[in-house]
């Protein structure tokens, strides 16, 4: 009887798929990748056209040894490894490493581990596809070249292992970019007008929000302006002069693709991109539910297509038909469309199986598995379903020269809101009191409520965030975005709190020498232009050896120039008037992982170190001590006084050294501007050249 080999990327896909298949199939698992270049050198030969040098992996030795004993046995390998690049990739160094070139092999994948999928990917097996492979290996080259040759710089700069890399840097570059820009950012005074008006026979009053005048929209930017504008409507008749009546509607959402499951699970469940992938990967390979065994929950995870199959679609009608009624099933299929290249070979992420609900399986899930796959049922659902419809009013009411207006709605149709709302969809509450209304019904005024505020900076990033805008500018791919925010974190040139992520010193330090000394590796458009690249490869219009070969003399170039100009401007350690305690030397300032930091001369005689805190030569607002340069726990900057813990002044901008003229509070610069700290006063003058 012919026997079958089947070889996976994870062990829990082995039992999943073991069940599927007949006894004449064995199913085993090479654990991800099997070769790659070596660790202690480049890994590729610049003089015999950029050919890589492939070994085993440390500690693969026994599961390939392992693997060539099946292969003996087997009639027929099927390489099943994840359906993206770099799952071709691995399959390709599976049958080098295996020597399968006299063997029956077939490639064959599947974007779900359901029995239909796994079989049905079996009568479409296939040869490997090497312009899949090509991509791969041209962007672990790139990522290779990049990463070995200015890692070494940094470190030399620094005097501490640190790291660059192609998306990495990038990265790097646009959370600094954000600070800057919140950094230099100018709050500027306006305020909002709300009044409160009664409708004749109706007990509730109507509030209306200030619009501006009969010649268009205003803003109100002053005290002295709002003043003057409460002055004029002291004595004004408030007046409907228009009504309209209209009806609006909400599309459904689209299904999640991978960058857009990594924002939601952040917004809604606090999940870090990282633990998103890792618990869909769960669901993906396979779940032991309560009477049915281990299946595969969800589609495959990394994904930037929208796309659902014929089937899914049918199955999907068919659910929410049966489930919620015929009127609640989408007439249409939602698209999406992108000028970026989609891996349309891929679905969108899904459930394997509608009919299988998460309260189904919610008792075979841990907690967060259920939170990730809920969300992930009810988007797609959502998907598949029709627009929900809103009833909107909208009033405008004239009082003298200005003019205040009334909007609200009532949902008349849910449509998808039934599964799925995101914080945006806000199911509107009819208000009542505008039934009664009509164009020119008077209404009398009953109290004005008058607030101040000020323009917020923009938004320090999220892990979301990010995402959504390396997704935008076309860095990176679905694979790439958890790993490269784990990476900047754990180098620790970003810290995150409370969601938002804050660059440290280290990371301004790194950021600011790449950009000097390698501006097109950080540049976002050199960057996206790669990865465009690299699918012209997947699509066999480019030679990748071409790519690489293109690429690599101007980073040696660059790489060369900078080694000389480091040379030129090495850093000698700073002197410091701090003696050290043990032995009587001054201390020296010394870059570590988490920043600078005050060391011994002696060392290793003397090991003694302390926390570095750089003056600024500014008195303290509160107790007129010198104010430092400190960092939280997490390596964030931020200024206070040397004598903390008794004095508590603290400032995430610099102190100017000056107090506001108006209100008294401290001063603090920004940018070319200095600006009160008190946000309710909003001073602003300008900074005095030196």
């Amino acid at each position: 009887m012919a026997k079958y080999l089947v070889i996976v990327e994870s062990p829990a896909k082995v039992k999943t798929i073991k069940k599927f298949l007949g006894k004449n199939y064995e199913v085993v698992a090479s654990n991800g990748h099997v070769r790659d270049m070596p660790k202690s050198q480049l890994g590729f030969d610049v003089e015999n056209n950029y050919e890589p040098k492939y070994i085993t992996i440390r500690g693969k030795g026994d599961i390939l040894a392992k693997l060539r004993k099946e292969v003996k046995k087997a009639d027929k390998v099927y390489l099943a490894t994840d359906p993206d690049r770099e799952g071709e990739a691995i399959s390709w160094h599976l049958s080098q490493a295996l020597k399968l070139e006299n063997k029956k092999v077939y490639r064959i994948s599947f974007n779900e581990i359901t029995k239909s999928a796994v079989k049905a990917s079996l009568k479409q097996a296939r040869e490997i596809d090497m312009n899949l492979v090509n991509a791969q290996q041209a962007r672990r080259m790139l990522d290779r070249m990049v990463g070995y040759r200015i890692s070494p710089l940094l470190w030399a700069k620094v005097k501490r292992g640190l790291s660059a890399g192609r998306v990495q840097s990038v990265a790097l570059r646009i959370i600094c970019d954000r600070e800057e820009e919140i950094n230099a950012f100018i709050p500027e005074e306006y305020w909002t007008l709300d009044v409160d008006l009664q409708i004749p026979g109706e007990k509730k009053p109507l509030v209306a929000k200030f619009y501006g005048d009969e010649n268009g929209k205003r803003t109100i930017r002053s005290k002295e302006e709002m003043d003057g504008i409460l002055a004029e409507l002291k004595d004004a008749d408030y007046q409907v002069l228009e009504v309209k009546k209209g009806e609006r509607t909400k599309k459904a959402p689209l299904p999640f693709t991978t960058s857009t499951l990594q924002q939601e699970a952040s917004k809604v469940l606090n999940f870090s991109t990282q633990k998103t992938m890792r618990l869909a990967q769960q669901l993906y390979e396979g779940v032991d539910v309560k009477g049915s065994g281990t299946v595969g929950l969800i589609t495959y995870l990394r994904t930037d297509s929208t796309r659902i199959s014929e089937e899914a679609q049918s199955a999907a009608a068919e659910y929410i038909s049966a489930t919620f009624g015929e009127e609640y099933k989408a007439v249409s299929e939602a698209k999406k469309t992108n000028s970026n290249k989609i891996q349309d070979a891929h679905e969108a992420i899904r459930p394997s199986d509608i009919t299988r609900t998460p309260a189904k399986v919610k008792d075979s899930l841990s907690r967060d598995q259920f939170r990730l796959y809920q969300l992930i049922w009810n988007r797609f659902t959502a998907s598949r379903m029709n627009s929900a419809k809103y009833e909107t009013t909208s009033v405008k009411i004239g009082a003298g020269t200005y003019r205040f207006n009334v909007s609200a709605s009532k949902v008349v149709f849910d449509g998808f809101m039934t599964v799925y709302m995101s914080d945006d969809d806000e199911k509107g509450k009819e208000n009542v009191l505008l039934r009664s209304i009509d164009k020119d019904t008077t209404l009398v005024w009953e109290s004005f409520d008058e607030k101040q505020h000020f323009t917020q900076p923009p938004a320090h990033y999220t892990e979301a965030s990010l995402v959504k805008t390396l997704e935008e500018l076309g860095i990176g791919r679905p694979s790439t975005y958890a790993p490269t925010i784990t990476t900047i974190l754990a180098r620790r040139y970003v810290v995150k709190e409370n969601k938002n992520l804050y660059v440290t010193e280290l990371g301004e330090v790194v950021n600011d020498m790449m950009k000097e000394a390698f501006p097109s590796i950080v540049d976002d458009h050199f960057t996206a232009n790669m990865e465009s690249l690299l699918d012209s490869i997947e699509d066999g219009q480019v030679n990748w050896k071409t790519v690489v070969a293109n690429f690599y003399p101007d980073l040696d170039e660059a790489v060369n120039q900078a080694e000389k100009e480091l040379e030129k401007v090495q850093i000698q350690d700073e002197v410091t008037d701090v003696v050290c305690e043990q032995c009587g030397r001054n201390m020296v300032v010394k870059y570590g992982p988490h920043g600078k930091f005050l060391a011994c001369p002696g060392f290793p005689d003397c090991r003694n170190t302390k926390p570095y805190l750089e003056k600024t030569g500014i008195a303290c607002p509160l107790c007129g001590k010198e104010v430092v340069i400190k960092k939280t726990k997490k390596g964030r900057k931020y200024y206070g006084c040397e004598n903390s813990p008794e004095c508590e002044f603290m400032s995430w901008q610099k102190p100017a050294g000056i107090n506001c003229e108006k209100c008294g509070s401290f001063m603090v610069e920004k940018g070319n501007k200095i600006v009160c700290s008190n946000t309710q006063c909003g001073h602003v003058i300008e900074k005095v050249k030196k």
